[in-house]
């Protein structure tokens, strides 16, 4: 596999969030479908490949290390209780809806099937 910030899933994640953040913040434009849910989307597999990316840095074994299914189901939980339940209740900027938590577990499979895979080492290249 190649190294998380060079995964196509993670860029057009990260691609899409940033380009509506642009669209929404500076030109006020706002796709309503993405609008509601793409970001929700895009969240999990750019969250869990920053997070994986950085454990890899720091983890001696770094470039094999990849998340186990419970600790991908932690972080939706995490992401789900934080931004549906708790923000909601003590900011108006967020609003609950159980959608988004169907957009989070889509994109956790998402990065579990398909991001979260050690990174393949030629032996011409080892890992240092």
């Amino acid at each position: 596999m190649i190294s998380v910030f060079k995964n196509p899933i993670f860029i057009f994640a990260s691609v899409a969030f940033w380009v509506n953040q642009y669209l929404e913040k500076s030109l006020g434009i706002f796709v309503p479908v993405y609008h509601a849910y793409g970001d929700d989307l895009m969240a999990m597999p750019v969250a869990f490949g920053i997070c994986l990316q950085v454990m890899r840095w720091w983890y001696p074994a770094g470039s094999g290390l990849t998340f186990t299914r419970t600790q991908v189901l932690v972080g939706l939980v995490y992401f789900s209780v934080v931004f549906e339940a708790v923000l909601p209740l003590v900011s108006s900027t967020y609003t609950a809806d159980i959608l988004d938590i169907v957009c989070y577990a889509l994109g956790s499979l998402v990065f579990y099937k398909f991001m979260n895979k050690p990174v393949l080492q030629s032996k011409n290249h080892p890992v240092l």
